[in-house]
């Protein structure tokens, strides 16, 4: 699995784990021009524009297929079963103001011929998106999706037109094919996410599911690799609590079988990132005020295990969903924690300060990183590191060079199995962590900025010790410690007199005082009804802070009054 290399050097390929050499399969072509590169899905296929042609070649023969003579193409992509090459340049304008030629062009790659053009303004969602068989393709045009079918594409087969569609995204795998889209809201309308069946688009009623959102000025769909749900996370671009310099984020869960729900997360601030499991039942979420914490949810949007907190804001599953790396870059320091997500362990915790750029490999044992112009002029360069944390290979480009892009060669699902990953590290540069100069050579630091909340599985336990505890044996362990205090409260009471009780703190809360009838029925049911109202209580606070209410939330709050009026009643016969 070689991984391309494009850059300043021009354009090459290196052999993989564990040679790491230049590939001489492939020629380096050595253009300081190189603007874009593309593997195909399969990987057997590899096409680059060198700022006069766009090639195309088999990876495993080194034949150069096909040559077109598109040089100013700044984007490539591939069909997903290689029928079709799209190629894209930066749409013109004549200085006369007259329109521009087609700048987004469709190839057969088994003639060479060009199948359609397109005039395709923007570079953002410049591609045609596919089902993966192929039998569907998909535009946005002018707020609407135009689909057609079996790469036909004279002929627009089905329309799907809601009052503007800003954006859509196909379901991966098997056919029925689903499709998610994005309508804004406007004039006080909220934004809405349906699910459709293609080609089933006969208004709302035919809609698979729908959820609406008022706090959304653009939305990022993802789909699970089953397609039986899509993660939506809403973003706004101004927190108008003043509270967050990035906007404000929610996330969304929404079936394909009508279902959908707000993910409530434990700590607010923004959502950094959001990650499917390759399993299809789980998903990571990294959030909140730095250090950001990172929590895997079930597809009942139940938090399954709780990573703590940390200099974090990205999520990273490995292909076959056996690792879950955890990293902080950008403005954080490149820190990485690599788990085990089958038992939640800590493998390692590597450092690669200054990455642009992080990929798993198709193996799902290996990584790269990679400090990329023009987002960092300097130390270009990449390294492939093991992720029992370990560099097996660096490599740093000359200082008047830059590095562009690095990215693996894709291969098919079920190439590489899961393989179970090692706590033995394999020979390599052991990482380092970074340390400001002032502290070389000192002791650890004993204080912390703050404090970072440890993963669940490493919290200290209740009676002290440093060791791990299990699920199970915590659970006991409070058990324990409650039984033991109700216990000695007892006792106390004994002593006081009931006289002398003083009530517990929720009850002094309440504004109905506190009564018992002697009928333990009867305080069950009343205490039952304290508790519906404390939560009526809660949820109107939330509501006032400006959060918006499911509506079962808004329903319990409705039920208020008559729940009141139930709870007079029964305090009245006592």
């Amino acid at each position: 699995f070689p991984p391309a290399v494009r850059g300043s050097e021009g354009l090459y390929m290196v052999n993989g784990p564990p040679s790491f050499t230049e590939s001489t399969a492939f020629q380096r072509d050595s253009g300081k021009n190189c603007k874009a590169v593309a593997f195909s899905k399969d990987g057997s296929l590899f096409a680059w524009c060198n700022g006069q042609k766009v090639n195309v070649v088999n990876i495993t023969t080194a034949e150069l297929l096909h040559s077109f003579d598109l040089p100013k193409t700044v984007c490539l992509e591939f069909s997903p079963k290689n029928n079709v090459l799209a190629t894209w340049q930066a749409y013109t304008t004549a200085k006369d103001g007259t329109a521009g030629v087609p700048n987004l062009q469709l190839h057969d790659l088994r003639t060479g011929k060009c199948l359609k053009s397109f005039i395709q303004k923007k570079m953002q969602n410049w591609c045609p998106c596919w089902a993966d068989d192929e039998s569907i393709c998909a535009r946005n045009v002018n707020n609407e999706v135009h689909f057609f079918e079996n790469n036909n594409f004279n002929t627009i087969a089905n329309k799907l037109h809601l009052q503007k569609v800003s954006d859509f995204v196909l379901s991966p795998g098997a056919q029925p094919t689903k499709v998610a889209v994005y309508v804004p809201g406007s004039k006080g309308a909220p934004s809405f996410v349906r699910l459709y069946q293609y080609p089933n688009f006969g208004g709302p009623q035919s809609a698979l599911a729908n959820k609406s959102f008022f706090k959304a000025d653009r939305v990022t769909m993802l789909w699970n690799k089953k397609a039986t749900a899509v993660l939506v996370v809403a973003s706004t671009e101004v927190d108008k609590s003043g509270a967050s310099y990035y906007g404000e984020q929610t996330l969304h869960y929404v079936a394909a079988s009508g279902e959908s729900a707000v993910v409530q997360l434990p700590k607010s601030g923004p959502i950094y990132d959001v990650a499917w499991s390759p399993s299809s039942v789980e998903f990571c979420a990294v959030y909140g005020f730095m250090p950001a914490k990172a929590t895997v949810f079930n597809l009942k949007c139940e938090p399954v295990f709780d990573f703590g907190t940390g200099p974090r804001n990205a999520a990273y599953y490995s292909p076959q969903g056996h690792v879950l790396l955890l990293a902080g870059f950008g403005n954080l320091r490149g820190q990485m924690e690599v788990w085990d997500v089958r038992s939640y362990r800590l493998l390692s915790k590597p450092v690669a300060p200054d990455s642009t750029y992080l990929a798993w490999c198709p193996d799902g044992e290996h990584v790269v990183t990679a400090t990329c112009a023009p987002r960092l002029r300097v130390a270009n360069g990449y390294k492939v590191w093991h992720c029992s944390g370990r560099v097996l290979h660096a490599h740093q480009v000359p200082c008047e060079q830059e590095l562009w892009q690095v990215c693996w060669q894709p291969f098919p699902d079920g190439v590489f199995p899961e393989r179970a990953v090692r706590g033995q590290a394999p020979p390599g540069e052991a990482p380092q962590a970074y340390r400001p100069p002032a502290l070389r050579n000192r002791p650890g630091p004993s204080a912390k900025l703050h404090e970072d909340e440890p993963p669940q599985n490493m919290k200290p336990q209740l009676g002290g010790g440093d060791k791990p505890v299990s699920k199970t044996a915590l659970k006991n362990q409070r058990k324990h410690e409650a039984k033991k205090a109700a216990k000695q409260e007892a006792k106390a009471d004994a002593q006081q007199g009931p006289a002398q009780v003083k009530p517990p703190q929720s009850v002094q809360q309440n504004t109905v005082p506190a009564t018992t009838t002697g009928d333990p029925e009867l305080d069950k049911k009343i205490k039952n009804l304290k508790k519906k109202l404390k939560a009526i209580e809660q949820l109107k606070e939330q509501a006032a802070a400006g959060k918006q209410l499911e509506k079962n939330q808004v329903e319990k709050i409705q039920k208020e009054a008559a729940l009141l009026k139930e709870l007079e009643d029964l305090e009245l016969g006592v």
